[in-house]
């Protein structure tokens, strides 16, 4: 029986998505996992895999064409079956239903009939046949992949029964993570805190003030001369290493250091996030986008900069992954090599916290009673109040000054 290609959710914040091209033709083999299609999402382009052996029976979303998460694109079967010329209609939500008016009350019955005994329930599906094949979305194999996740343990809530980004997120949260065999260095989930009642009220206090996720700001001037004498050393060494990067590198060990900045707010709870990702805000043609480099407090000096030099390469290109640009502990968003003295970021949710950087400029100011001359940069801290309280705020940003102007402390 043929079996509906739907368009999946490539990213987290899609809604539709537009056919930029089709890798098979209809009459071509496929295979599960192959590539059919590249479909331009909210922030990159992305390859659509297919779920089921056979043959591309029907396309129903030509190229260039948009169509919205879950409609079907094209159907897959064996050679010569027939399928619809047109996509099914998406299932639509049925509406509330309004309240009944009183109705007169019903004549009593003659005679009280005997209960009926409760029906059994029915009995669950039988699963598919074991294919020796996962059948689950690129965005579930990467989380899985990263969390060390078998998914053929998994059951699968999506279309025909395919694996999902939440079943993935559900079979974490149901097993503990030591449950899952873990190599060394991978990566952790995060750990739910329950938020305190003082919390509750700081929340619901200051998004009545400050609608949907209220912001303070920090503001403090770096002395750069050192970070600026490490990037020398650097060009000496034939490194391409940026301020930024340095940048990036300070703020991924602060951040380690003081792991309190590192919790988002989740509604019911705080997650306490495990692992140190820091996004990168790069400027592309038609908006804004924060490339995550994970796991930025382990990483060298080097090693951050070819990184953040491929992610914002590929993210002008859209072709960032969902997983490079999602999720993260803080983002850096630095303005300084547009001339901009200083300024104030909007927060990157589910982030909780946010660096702007200005540019780094010589200035007068008094070291020992004396006036000299260095090289400042001003960086403001934008903070999520229902979080990170100001006394957090600025010990993170005394960590991440103390760094930078000491970046050799970042070597060792």
């Amino acid at each position: 029986m043929a079996v509906a290609v739907q368009l999946p959710a490539l990213s987290p914040t899609m809604t539709e998505g537009r056919i930029t091209k089709w890798l098979k033709n209809e009459g071509d083999k496929v295979s599960s996992g192959t590539e059919i299609a590249e479909c331009e999402t909210d922030k990159s382009n992305l390859a659509i895999e297919a779920y089921d052996d056979g043959v591309l029976l029907k396309i129903l979303v030509k190229a260039g064409d948009s169509a919205p998460v879950g409609s079907t694109i094209a159907w897959i079967g064996k050679a010569g079956e027939q399928v619809p010329d047109v996509a099914p209609a998406a299932p639509v939500p049925a509406p509330a239903a309004a309240p009944k008016a009183a109705a007169a009350p019903a004549p009593a019955p003659l005679k009280a009939a005997p209960a009926a005994a409760p029906r059994p329930p029915p009995p669950p599906p039988a699963p598919a046949p074991s294919t020796g094949r996962v059948r689950a979305s690129p965005l579930a194999k990467k989380v899985a992949a990263a969390q060390g996740v078998d998914l053929s343990g998994v059951q699968g809530s999506g279309p025909n029964g395919r694996i999902v980004r939440k079943d993935v997120e559900a079979a974490l949260e149901a097993k503990p993570a030591a449950g899952f065999p873990r190599a060394p260095g991978v990566r952790l989930p995060p750990q739910n805190l329950p938020v305190s009642t003082m919390r509750k009220v700081i929340a619901q206090r200051l998004t009545e003030v400050k609608p949907g996720v209220p912001h303070f700001y920090l503001n403090v001037d770096i002395e750069m001369d050192r970070a600026l004498e490490l990037r020398e050393q650097a060009k000496a060494q034939e490194l391409k290493i940026s301020v930024n990067d340095i940048i990036v590198k300070a703020v991924g060990v602060a951040v380690r250091r003081f792991p309190r900045i590192n919790q988002v707010f989740a509604g019911d709870v705080i997650q306490q996030l495990q692992n140190v990702d820091v996004g990168v805000a790069v400027a592309i043609e038609d908006g804004l986008i924060t490339p995550i480099v994970k796991d930025a407090d382990q990483k060298g000096l080097a090693e951050i900069a070819q990184e953040v030099r491929e992610l914002a390469e590929r993210a002008k290109k859209k072709a960032l992954k969902p997983d490079e640009y999602t999720g993260g502990s803080i983002t850096v968003s630095n303005l300084g090599m547009f001339g901009i003295d200083s300024f104030i970021a909007v927060i990157n949710p589910p982030q909780a916290s946010i660096l702007a950087v200005g540019k780094v400029e010589p200035k007068v100011v008094v070291r020992d009673g004396q006036m000299v001359i260095r090289q400042m940069m001003s960086m403001t801290f934008s903070g999520d109040h229902r979080v990170v309280d100001g006394a957090v705020g600025a010990q993170f940003l005394k960590i991440v000054r103390e760094l930078l102007e000491q970046p050799m402390r970042l070597l060792f």
